[in-house]
């Protein structure tokens, strides 16, 4: 349809129709019974509303999205179609690695694929938007929504950023097996006060600008459909009614043109906030604002019809807001096929295929960080007597907080994969505990508690892992979070694992001292016991229905581990927020300086227990110091960063080489060093290879003490290493 006739559709609708247009449903109150009264009676929602409401959420399945279509356009007034829209964050019945753990994968392209096979199983399914990707920068691992990002870095984030909504969107939002990207949560949701979900955000302009706005600009500049506010406050005013972050930041800076839509509940939130006085003054806050669409607040459909009546608020901000909605509307091509993509018989056939598990599986392999190794503990050796331990042993609940359509049924657990891929192996299989401590209860979606069995059983299981440790030449412990230990309104204040794995940590260690861990978690943990009590750690976060096959492979040496973490593990809880890029003070601190004076901690050191960008491989690498070609640049050349790196152990092996650079005196404080590149290299045993940065002027450049964004000439150093802790540098003058 072209825009001239999307203008006329506009020009013809009621104002009832129009105010339906921006007002977006739970797909449960699309069913007429009494457990949908409750809800809409809250919003002040109306049966006329629902009929007339532009976008649903939270409704799959190609049969049921048909029906539904077929039945509303039959009765709409203009025969508008719906957009049908769900949360896929990592998968939709395929579920891949939470995206954390794909940042630690550093390989943007392998989650464009990942995306890509996500966006072919939902649309075929007839959805139409995904509430993915989340760019927030995470930097406080007490915050439970950690899991949705991809980790501390702004470089990295903004890579991710870029690869998901091309992979969800594809050559365009019409095809059949593409999702229209929503990009959240605009914006700064990722740093609340204290890590706790909803909590207020306060953070200076130019840590705002140059730290968390880039990764949502890499989404904007790849075209992405949608964007999502945040519930957090910015400059003390809730986002979702901050005109001015949404129509001069995201709208007029930015350049996002597309369908801004509140996150769940929002508008009707800012009351709560303090700041809009009733639901009216919320639902007026928030169109002036340039929120097109009210997520579940109801506040759009109770209220705009009276302002917009009293001259309270002016049609044309409605006009505008539906506008950009049919325009959505008429990019995924629904005017000409309000079915796009559903299709049962495709629905069934792409679902769980054997090309997008092996696509899952890799992306686990890919994003599994060791985090230690002592004595090549890792891998293991089929000559070696083995028990696998632990809650994770044979657990399919591997998919994440947020894989609503993912079936735990199709998960293959750790000890199936290894019953049938390492059969000719000698490896024992004991629970030993349940995930959760016995007194705990978390509320989450659905049946999610867990059931511990009685004393006795638990006793048996405990016995069981025990004799288990005391036969076998090495032990791995498979231990980790509850999955809804993590994700939305999962703030924690205690960063460890349940004390019931701690105690059989502590316990199978004491009878046998060959112990490595495998973690399933979906943010960073205190790991000081772990460390304490095993040779090797192995970090496999929340991998997915492929979780189990993608382990044993690494563990027997099918392949390596080679992620890096994306986001730093602290010490302990004390140091959080902790993250590698942080300012160096007045009175900067280097271990193991002994003067009291210098910014540190008596009790705990300042260092995380492991750093952004720390991994080991299989074998080992050496890097060269760094070399340049030159030792001064203007605004208008580069300058070549090289190193040698050697493969120095005895396997093959994959390392990722990271370049720092670090202003060394600005107009403003600069980080002590900020990611601008990296590369994968494999080398086999002994082989060598040159890995080579091209550093330009645009790369230096940073919010200035004036407010511009600009490189300023002085001394830049140059570290290239194997994580964030790399100290040895060169330096070059920018003239």
């Amino acid at each position: 349809m072209d825009h001239k006739k999307l203008e006329a559709l506009l020009h013809d609708m009621s104002l009832k129709e129009k105010i339906g247009q921006v007002f977006q449903i739970s797909g449960q109150l699309l069913v007429e019974d009494a457990a949908a009264m409750g809800p809409m009676q809250e919003m002040g929602v109306t049966k006329e509303d629902l009929a007339l409401a532009g976008t649903v959420l939270g409704v799959t399945g190609a049969e049921r999205i048909q029906n539904i279509q077929k039945e509303y356009m039959e009765q709409h007034p203009h025969h508008i179609p719906l957009i049908f829209m769900l949360d896929v964050i990592n998968g939709y019945r395929t579920v891949y690695p939470i995206p954390l753990a794909q940042g630690a994968s550093f390989q943007p392209e392998l989650s464009k694929e990942c995306a890509r096979m996500a966006a072919r199983e939902a649309a075929a399914a007839g959805l139409h938007v995904t509430f993915s990707p989340m760019t927030d920068l995470v930097r406080d691992a007490r915050w439970g929504r950690v899991m949705e990002s991809t980790g501390e870095d702004v470089y990295l984030n903004g890579l991710f950023a870029k690869a998901m909504t091309q992979g969800y969107q594809g050559d365009g939002l019409a095809g059949a097996e593409t999702l229209g990207a929503c990009v959240k949560h605009f914006a700064g949701y990722g740093a609340p006060d204290a890590g706790r979900d909803y909590n207020t955000v306060q953070l200076t302009e130019r840590t705002f600008r140059e730290y968390y706005l880039p990764a949502y600009q890499a989404a904007v500049d790849a075209k992405v459909a949608l964007v999502m506010t945040s519930f957090n406050t910015v400059n003390d005013i809730p986002a979702t009614v901050n005109k001015t972050l949404m129509r001069d930041i995201l709208r007029k800076e930015m350049g996002f043109d597309g369908v801004l839509i509140s996150d769940f509940g929002a508008i009707g939130e800012t009351i709560a906030h303090g700041l809009s006085s009733d639901r009216a003054d919320a639902a007026r806050r928030a169109l002036e604002a340039g929120v097109d669409i009210d997520m579940m607040s109801g506040a759009y459909p109770e209220k705009l019809e009276q302002l917009i009546r009293e001259g309270q608020v002016k049609e044309e901000l409605l006009d505008e807001a539906v506008m950009r909605i049919l325009e959505l509307k008429n990019k995924l091509g629904l005017f000409e096929n309000p079915y796009k993509g559903a299709d049962a018989e495709k629905e069934e056939q792409v679902i769980l295929c054997p090309e997008n598990r092996a696509l899952a599986r890799k992306a686990a392999e890919q994003s599994f960080v060791l985090l230690k190794n002592d004595g090549d503990f890792l891998p293991l050796k089929k000559e070696e007597k083995i028990a696998f331990i632990g809650p994770y042993v044979n657990r399919k609940q591997l998919l994440g907080g947020w894989s609503f359509l993912g079936d735990a049924a199709d998960t293959v657990t750790v000890e199936e994969a290894a019953r049938e891929m390492a059969s000719d192996w000698s490896i024992t299989f004991a629970q030993g505990c349940q995930v959760l401590d016995p007194e705990t209860r978390l509320v989450g979606f659905g049946n999610d508690q867990e059931t511990c069995g009685s004393p006795d059983d638990q006793q048996a299981l405990w016995e069981e892992a025990c004799d288990a440790a005391r036969e076998a030449d090495k032990v791995v412990l498979f231990l980790g979070e509850h999955f809804l230990q993590t994700g939305e309104a999962a703030s924690r204040g205690v960063l460890e694992l349940p004390q019931v794995q701690q105690r059989l940590l502590e316990e199978i260690s004491s009878i046998n001292p060959q112990v490595a861990v495998v973690l399933f978690n979906g943010r960073p943990l205190d790991l000081r016991l772990v460390n304490e009590h095993s040779q090797a750690i192995l970090e496999a976060w929340m991998p997915g229905t492929e979780g189990g096959p993608a382990l044993v492979r690494v563990l027997t040496g099918g392949s390596e581990p080679v992620g890096r973490l994306p986001m730093s593990f602290p010490y302990c809880v004390g140091q959080v927020p902790v993250h590698y890029d942080e300012f160096p003070t007045g009175r900067p601190y280097h271990e193991p300086d002994q003067n009291r004076f210098l910014s540190k901690y008596l009790d705990i050191p300042n260092r995380p227990l492991y750093p952004f960008g720390y991994g080991l491989g299989y074998t080992a690498f050496a890097v060269s110091k760094v070399r340049l070609d030159k030792q001064e640049m203007t605004a208008d050349e580069t300058i070549t960063a090289s190193v040698t790196v050697q493969n120095v152990g005895h396997r093959t092996g994959t390392d990722v080489i990271q370049l720092y650079l670090h202003d060394v005196s600005a107009s403003v404080v600069r980080p002590v060093k900020q990611l601008k590149g990296y590369q994968r290299v494999t080398l086999e045993p002994g082989q060598e290879t040159q890995v080579s940065f091209e550093i330009s002027e645009e790369m230096l450049r940073f919010y200035t003490a004036d407010g511009t964004w600009a490189s300023e000439p002085g001394v830049f150093e140059v570290m290239i290493g194997e994580s964030s802790a790399v100290e040895q540098k060169a330096e070059f003058l920018l003239r």
